[in-house]
């Protein structure tokens, strides 16, 4: 295609820029446009990948069909089979009536499957027969029909790394892969990141009638150089935030006005909220790790205490000898270790918020860390296996409550039902 055919194109479709990488993929799918051949657009998340399916529909003889949009990873794992080929009344729970799927809806027209990647492995394999032979079931059915759709997939990951961790079918990659499109991030087209920017300020400045911002020299080049992992959508949002944050726009915003919405502040580490010893202006004075120590020293203290309590309960009643002496391995330890006890520190805190917390001298127990860690490395492997079987537990009990409905039992877990469809999998519960 010549420049002006496909300024024409971008025109069209509200594209903005003029790198070649970009003018190569609008250029391949317009090409493949006037084909049914399918096609696999890959890029990063926010790229754009949405825009070139409807430049292939728009401008094919399918062009007055229906056109659908399916974000395959926002469709539950157990009804995504339902959404794209139907089913009918009484396949499963709440199907009170037959149902078309968008290859019925959508016959004679194009589908566009973005994030084709996180489709479950049962639904790869119906799709690889539409794409083979144009025939699938309805669930809960045995009669094969016939649709003439045309399918453009898109994917934000690496289908191949996919292929090769078994999450995706090998025969349905290269069916889809027939032309690929590479849709480049922003990062990679140089210029149009300015393009753009003065496209969004200025769409902006009109929807909330205020003057455009502009970019002094050193702002552009920050502009230009930033990685934008959200890519365009990013951009857009950043835009939008400068035009109504920025009151003073008579001035061009300069790289650290620029800097500060690039670059916004994290929230404040949740160990700042450990006391600090006054002239200490580390945040960090206490590691994750010493402040499990402290936990641990401070249970162990109060078992101490409570055996003590114990003790002596017991040797005040009538039996009780009799119970201490028969379980005396309980009490020995109080006969030959120094309780634990958290001492308030000399040197004077300042907390940056309350209330007051206790601090420990960590020092003094260096020789029992070890000790501990051992023990948190057993208890570590010991809870995983009963985390596991507590799991299997409750979603076989919820199960049962709803009576094997999925839906109801995913929503008394607090979980999707697509996670319930494969912790059921997984642990190979019979439902």
């Amino acid at each position: 295609m010549n420049p002006t055919e496909i300024q024409a194109i971008k025109n069209r479709f509200g594209i903005i820029g003029t790198s070649p990488a970009l003018n190569h993929a609008i250029n391949v799918a317009v090409q493949v446009a006037a084909t049914d051949l399918t096609v696999l657009i890959t890029g990063e998340s926010g790229s754009g990948k949405e825009s070139f399916s409807k430049i292939i529909h728009s401008i094919s003889s399918r062009k007055h069909g229906p056109f659908i949009a399916i974000n395959c990873g926002a469709i539950p794992e157990g009804t995504i089979d339902s959404e794209l080929f139907g089913h009918e009344k009484g396949a499963f729970t709440g199907a009170l009536d037959s149902r078309k799927g968008y290859f019925e809806t959508t016959n004679g027209g194009t589908i566009f499957l973005d994030e084709v990647g996180e489709m479950p492995l049962g639904t790869q394999a119906r799709l690889l027969r539409v794409l083979e032979n144009g025939e699938y079931i309805r669930v809960g059915s045995s009669k094969v029909l016939k649709t003439n759709v045309r399918v453009v997939a898109a994917t934000n990951v690496n289908l191949l790394d996919a292929v090769n961790n078994a999450r995706f079918r090998e025969d349905l990659y290269y069916r889809l892969n027939t032309v690929p499109i590479y849709v480049p991030p922003l990062r990679e087209r140089g210029e149009d990141v300015l393009l753009l920017f003065r496209k969004f300020t200025n769409d902006f400045s009109e929807r909330y009638r205020t003057k455009a911002v502009r970019l002094d020299a050193d702002a552009r080049e920050l502009l230009m150089h930033y990685d934008f992992p959200g890519n365009i959508r990013q951009l857009k949002n950043i835009a939008e935030q400068i035009t109504i944050l920025e009151t003073d726009k008579e001035l061009p915003i300069n790289s650290a006005t620029l800097n500060h919405y690039l670059n916004p502040i994290q929230p404040t580490s949740r160990k700042a909220l450990v006391p600090l010893r006054q002239g200490d202006d580390s945040s960090t004075s206490f590691s994750e790790r010493e402040l499990l120590y402290k936990v641990l020293f401070d249970m162990r203290r109060d078992m101490t205490e409570l055996k003590k309590l114990v003790r002596n309960v017991l040797e005040n009643e009538k039996y009780g000898g009799d119970i201490l002496k028969d379980h005396q391995e309980l009490f020995s330890s109080l006969n030959n270790v120094d309780p634990i006890v958290a001492t308030p520190t000399t040197e004077p805190t300042r907390l940056l918020t309350p209330p007051p917390q206790r601090t420990v001298d960590l020092d003094r127990y260096s020789d029992e860390r070890g000790e501990i860690e051992d023990v948190l490395h057993v208890t570590a492997e010991e809870e995983s296996l009963s985390l596991e079987d507590k799991e299997k537990e409750m979603i076989i009990k919820a199960l049962r409550k709803n009576n094997n409905k999925r839906k109801y039992a995913a929503s008394a877990l607090g979980i999707s039902e697509r996670t319930l469809y494969r912790k059921i999998k997984q642990y190979d519960i019979e439902e």
